[in-house]
Order: C-alpha cells, then structure tokens, then sequence
C-alpha cells in the first residue's frame, strides 16, 4: 500500500512538473504584451534635400508592442516606439533634428511553438509604416509605407514572464517638400521583456 501511495505521489508530482514545462510553449491563442528600449542606426546616404546630401544620426528610445498566436507557430504582432529624435545634417552641416515614429504590423513565425523550450525563438515579415514630425523650419517630410523584417527571441523565465531580444529592419522611404527625400533603411537592436497572458 506505502508503495501504491509512493507511486501515486510520483506520477502526481511529475504530471505536474510536465505541466509546468509544457506552459513555458507557446500555443494557440497566447496573446502577449512587450516593452523595452531599442537603438537604431540609420546607416549612411540617407537622401539628399534639394540636391544636397542628408545624414540621419542614430537614436534610442522606448519601444512597446502586443501579439496574438493564431495557432501554435503563427501569430501576429502589433508595434511601436516613442518618437525617436534623430539629428540632421546636410552636406555636412548640422540641420537641427527630426521625429520619426514607427508602427509596424508583423507576421510572426515561432519554429519551436507547441514545444517545451525555454527558449522560443521567432522571425517576423510585415508591413512598416513611418510619421515624420518636428522637422527643421520650412522642411516638411511625408509619411513612408515600406516592406519590414525582423528575428527575435524569448527567454521564458516563468510561465508568464519572458526576456525578449530582437533586430529587426525596415525600407522607409519619404518625399520632402523642398525636394529630395530622407531615405533610410533603419536596422533596430532591441531588447526588454515578455509578458504572456
């Protein structure tokens, strides 16, 4: 009977533990929240006004998104940022700065969906759309519609809570009133956390 009782304990405890695991997956209709900081580097060449060329400097700032799996590999992700202020210069003369806000919606693929890993890891294609705003005196930029990537990772640390880790990048591409356009092709570093719900 002592033995009858141990053994139940066992398969008890283990089914258990086995749950536990299983909910570190992702699975269908998890929905998520995230935040956290980024850095953004614009690269070089990045347009001309009015046949002189524009340099945008890099910039951090917070970012925060939400997502929901449709099934346990596929989902769909919603995000953004504060307005990253970025300072000009043309033909290398400083310019003043600029606002640029990103609004990305996204179709997440996660390879190990469905499957216990700690680790899930997932890459993402979409649709970019950028707003333009505190431009210099007599500038005026219009917004960018532009093609998006990314590849990230989540690192359960409960079932809830995860470390998040991503690069993503983005073709934005606007006319500016004066002639010529800001031309970038924004590369994002990010990282912050995962809450599943």
């Amino acid at each position: 009977m002592s033995n009858m009782k141990l053994i139940s304990a066992a398969v008890i405890t283990a089914s258990f533990a086995l749950a536990s695991s299983a909910a570190l997956a992702y699975n269908a209709g998890d929905a998520f929240v995230r935040g956290g900081v980024a850095q953004t580097d614009t690269g070089s060449g990045n347009g001309n006004v009015a046949g002189d060329s524009l340099s945008v400097d890099e910039a951090r700032g917070l970012t925060y998104g939400v997502g929901y799996l449709f099934t346990d590999k596929v989902g769909i992700e919603l995000n953004s940022s504060e307005e990253f202020e970025h300072d000009l210069s043309v033909s290398g003369v400083d310019a003043g700065s600029i606002d640029r806000l990103p609004i990305n919606l996204l179709v997440n693929y996660y390879p190990l969906g469905g499957l216990d890993s700690r680790v899930q890891p997932y890459v993402g294609a979409g649709l970019n759309y950028t707003h333009f705003s505190s431009e210099p005196s007599g500038l005026s930029v219009d917004e960018s519609y532009g093609a998006i990537g990314q590849v990230g990772v989540d690192l359960a640390v409960t079932d809830n809570v995860m470390l998040n880790g991503y690069a993503s990048y983005a073709d934005v591409n606007a006319d500016i009133n004066v002639g010529g356009e800001v031309d970038i092709e924004p590369v994002t570093i990010g990282g912050g956390v995962t809450y599943r719900f």
